[in-house]
């Protein structure tokens, strides 16, 4: 059984938990606040063979209406930021900080945090939900930056061994919106904390048009918090930034990651629309690769925003975030999922990729 320290509940409604507001029940549920209840409340799961799900902000999750026959697990372990000085790399020569971070200190407060400072690395992640250590799983990223670029390790429980390890960059495996844990290694570390090389200093992203819009005509060259402010403006007009009681914030943000596909595939989407490639927005993402824009492909096969099928729908806001409507169950997202992702390959052969992880059977 487990201490009296140690909470574990039965049948807890997990909609609650996540910002599409969506999902059944976990058999069991658990937060966590320390190393020791953290591995007592594994331990809990390994004696009983119980299927273990660690849940962040909930903000990138959708959860079945079955709910999950298992443990989840939340992790909420949170204690001072410890901050070092510079750390010698093979990285261009610039003044840096280092912040080692608890993995259950929300995103967001940790961004503003930085920005405030005038440190410079992370201040276009400004408002994205979840907790810090969601943000090396996904390997997060916002107009022109990704985490994985100011992440020097994280120290994570390693459930095979369960040990407490040190994994560097390198180790990660961080590509676009990938990492080692959510693909190869999926579901073998529990993240503990991260830590961070900033700069300081150093001249704040300005790469996407619309923070160069935000910014145009001002004299002075933006600080990191006034881009913080600006990312959250922008989001928010989106309908990209979670604010209670907004029904277009009842999702999990962007749904569809931004399609990878051959250079030949964008001339065939450009003679299929008679356009001309240069009318077409994309990436160079590699050798003979191109990334397309996944809300560009949503909109030219018929999908706006504001678009809507039964209690689910496209934001009003922003193609790419479908919502719930009010009273949208998993059933309802999925068959506008579906629906989306064979429209958009019957017309442009590209299949999109869902990018909330999904729960239960």
């Amino acid at each position: 059984m487990p201490s009296r320290d140690l909470c574990i509940q039965e049948n807890v409604a997990l909609a609650p938990y996540t910002t599409f507001r969506i999902g059944g029940p976990a058999r069991f549920f658990c937060e966590v606040t320390s190393m020791e209840q953290l591995l007592e409340a594994v331990t809990f799961a390994r004696e009983r063979s119980l299927p273990l799900f660690v849940l962040g902000g909930g903000s990138n999750l959708l959860v079945t209406d079955r709910g999950f026959d298992g443990l989840v697990l939340r992790v909420k372990i949170e204690g001072p930021i410890t901050i070092g000085g510079g750390y010698r790399d093979d990285r261009p020569k610039q003044a840096s900080i280092t912040y080692d971070v608890p993995g259950g200190m929300d995103w967001d407060a940790f961004v503003r945090r930085v920005a405030e400072a005038g440190v410079t690395g992370i201040e276009c992640l400004a408002g994205i939900p979840g907790f810090v250590g969601g943000a090396p799983i996904q390997n997060i990223g916002a107009y022109g930056q990704e985490v994985s670029t100011s992440i020097l390790w994280v120290r994570a429980l390693d459930l095979e061994t369960l040990k407490f390890v040190t994994l560097t960059a390198e180790h990660c495996g961080f590509a676009y919106r990938r990492s080692i844990f959510n693909t190869t290694h999926r579901n073998r570390y529990i993240m503990i904390s991260v830590t961070f090389r900033l700069d300081l200093d150093a001249t704040p992203t300005l790469r996407y048009a619309d923070l160069q819009e935000y910014f145009a005509g001002r004299g002075s060259a933006p600080k990191p918090i006034d881009i913080y402010h600006a990312v959250r403006e922008i989001r928010h007009g989106k309908g990209m930034l979670i604010v209670e009681g907004e029904a277009d914030c009842r999702s999990a943000g962007s749904f569809f990651k931004n399609p990878i596909v051959p250079e030949s595939l964008l001339r065939e989407v450009a003679t299929t629309l008679d356009l001309s490639v240069d009318k077409i927005p994309h990436w160079t993402a590699g050798e003979d690769l191109i990334k397309l824009p996944a809300a560009w492909l949503l909109e030219r096969a018929g999908f706006s925003k504001g678009f809507q099928l039964g209690e689910a729908g496209i934001s009003s806001r922003h193609t790419l975030a479908l919502i719930n409507r009010g009273h949208a169950t998993f059933a309802d997202i999925a068959a506008l999922r579906d629906t989306i992702q064979g429209e958009v390959y019957r017309r442009f052969n590209i299949q999109l990729e869902q990018e909330p992880v999904e729960l239960g059977s």
